[in-house]
């Protein structure tokens, strides 16, 4: 665990009988050298003193938004700029409806909506609670937000009932958050670029064609790989999507113009290719808007340069590892296979985009992740979780 060592970690403390796992995991951390402050929320000191956590953390603990002395100097945004990752453990389902809905209530929650490092989450929860809607929505919204999360597991839980909800122990807790530590160096020195979004093709000035995209998976998957180490640009058509952290964002129209950006950026170690880029444009583009004139005006199509074979099939372009995305509504498998194959890919990641998936402009994906030695099917989860899959498997190919 050297990675832990001089960390500087700030835990919070909520409600639940589960807090009192909170002490050992103080234990472990300060055993592996990590520097830790402490909030304890309100409902939190119900199952364990401050007393306690201050002895074991060795620390004052923080418990009021409005002290006196701590507010004088912003006690609640130091905390936050101070630390190298927040912790909140346990995080039951009212702390993190809380979360999800940007309350600022008490010390915790300010200290967190006034955070600029990442933050962890250790749920903690009855196993009904875990999968309410109500509950599920939360998680998926701060998911979004960037939060990280470590467990639940599978075990009973204190209400006697078993399922999903019981929280991590503090063993577990300690390793993850090593690997966190460990993962933003996997691919440090690494140049990677990311298209995402639609293109669109003019038809005239007020008019044009374009593809069905949010570009939520090409934005998640540049995240995830800055958040690894990578020096990544993310290439992105027409999107509503906040730009990640850490990322420089190249804003493009056409298929022409990813194209150029991408050619900009490279040669580069990883290149993927997650935009949807528009097959076809038309042939004579009119400067001015077309009218209707009481007939019917034909367009002429005519393919449209591919982003994905510019720079693949140019071998001074080509990057280390070349990964594409194919968005396909019927035989999902036999048309990426192809796909995979006609653009010498060395990965490729297929979804099925038919309506009834509500893959478009929402949160979840479903992926037959392609590679030259064969295939595998990733079970439906949150694009930021494909995300993070990917990029944990680019990381272990460049080991």
């Amino acid at each position: 665990m050297q990675e832990l060592k001089n960390k500087k970690i700030l835990l919070i403390i909520g409600g639940g009988i589960a807090a009192y796992k909170s002490l050992e995991l103080i234990r472990s951390l300060k055993k592996y050298g990590s520097q830790l402050e402490v909030i304890l929320t309100s409902s939190g000191r119900k199952f364990v003193t401050e007393l306690s956590v201050s002895q074991l953390a060795e620390r004052e603990v923080h418990t009021d938004l409005f002290d006196f002395k701590s507010e004088l100097k912003m006690g609640h945004i130091n905390l936050s700029r101070n630390a190298d990752i927040i912790l909140v453990a346990p995080a039951t389902a009212n702390f993190i409806s809380r979360l999800a809905h940007g309350r600022a209530d008490e010390l915790a929650t300010a200290t967190l909506l006034a955070s600029n490092k990442p933050i962890i989450i250790v749920p903690a929860m009855n196993p009904q609670m875990w999968n309410n809607p109500a509950t599920q929505k939360n998680l998926m919204s701060i998911k979004k937000f960037g939060y990280y999360f470590c467990g639940p597991e599978v075990g009973e839980s204190a209400c006697g009932e078993n399922g999903m909800g019981r929280m991590e122990e503090p063993g577990s807790i300690v390793h993850y958050i090593n690997e966190y530590f460990l993962k933003k160096n996997k691919l440090k020195n690494r140049k990677a670029f990311v298209t995402a979004g639609p293109t669109i093709e003019p038809i005239d000035p007020v008019r044009y064609i374009s593809n069905n995209s949010s570009g939520k998976q090409g934005y998640a998957i540049a995240s995830a790989l800055s958040r690894y180490g990578a020096n990544t640009t993310l290439i992105s058509g027409p999107s509503f999507e906040k730009a990640p952290e850490g990322v420089e964002l190249i804003k493009v129209k056409t298929a022409m113009e990813m194209l150029d950006a991408v050619k900009s950026c490279s040669p580069s170690d990883i290149g993927i290719f997650a935009a949807a880029v528009v097959d076809w444009k038309i042939k004579e583009y009119t400067d001015h808007k077309i009218k209707k004139n009481g007939y019917d005006r034909k367009l002429e199509f005519i393919e449209n340069v591919s982003v994905i074979q510019g720079v693949v099939k140019n071998n001074s372009l080509k990057p280390k590892l070349s990964i594409g995305f194919a968005a396909e509504t019927e035989n999902i498998y036999e048309n990426a296979k192809e796909k995979h194959s006609k653009n010498d890919l060395d990965w490729l990641l297929a979804n099925d985009v038919s309506e009834n998936q509500e893959v478009f402009n929402g949160d979840y994906n479903s992926i037959v992740f392609f590679e030259r030695s064969g295939s595998e099917t990733w079970q439906r989860m949150p694009k930021v979780d494909v995300a993070e899959k990917l990029v944990n498997k680019i990381s272990e190919y460049f080991q």
